[in-house]
């Protein structure tokens, strides 16, 4: 089932905005995150994906799309709360400064990001049943600097799913339905509406 045009383009609009804020918000705890541990430029994390969805197939639909990206950014939600939870017992200062006050920024955006992504849901079914929990128990790492490169990669993840966020909401542009003139006259009709 396709979007309405108006409530859909408003709706696809406002969510691409929050995830490119998202994703310039990431940029910037990235590097925050960087200089805090002291990490440069050349040092790599792993490149398999903490987040298991299959969002890539051009066989699904625009609703499975959303379904699949809603379960990734409810999983990044999870991740980061764990990340947070980690640093805050095994690496924090006490101290709020720039860099704790992006990651609530970052952690937030992908809240609304979420909300966000649960309303186009409903615009095209309003039968769904939107839940925000994650299955399963988040694990990471015990050891220092194992820590502290999975929180790295954390990020890393929630950066990469807000540029998948971008570009399934902009797809989702072109799929947007135009009710036809026979459609809204038999919709008018139904209701009463139209006058011969």
């Amino acid at each position: 089932m396709a979007l309405r045009r108006s409530r859909g383009m408003t709706i696809v609009s406002s969510a691409v905005s929050v995830a490119e804020q998202l994703q310039h918000d990431c940029s910037i705890l990235l590097e925050l995150f960087r200089k805090k541990e002291s990490f440069s430029s050349d040092v790599t994390v792993a490149d398999s994906r903490l987040v298991s969805v299959q969002l890539s197939s051009s066989r699904l639909d625009c609703q499975d799309k959303l379904w699949c990206l809603y379960s990734a950014l409810v999983q990044c939600r999870a991740l980061m709360d764990k990340a947070i939870s980690r640093e805050e017992e095994e690496l924090s200062s006490g101290q709020t400064g720039e860099y704790e006050k992006q990651r609530k920024v970052v952690k937030d955006r992908v809240s609304f990001l979420i909300a966000k992504t649960g309303e186009m849901i409903k615009s095209q079914d309003s039968s769904a049943l939107i839940t925000s929990s994650v299955g399963s128990e988040v694990v990471c790492p015990t050891a220092l600097f194992e820590l502290k490169l999975w929180v790295y990669r954390v990020y890393k993840e929630v950066d990469y799913w807000a540029k998948m966020a971008i570009s399934t909401f902009q797809a989702l542009r072109g799929n947007l339905s135009v009710p036809t003139r026979r459609s809204r006259r038999s919709n008018m009709s139904s209701r009463g509406e139209l006058r011969r």
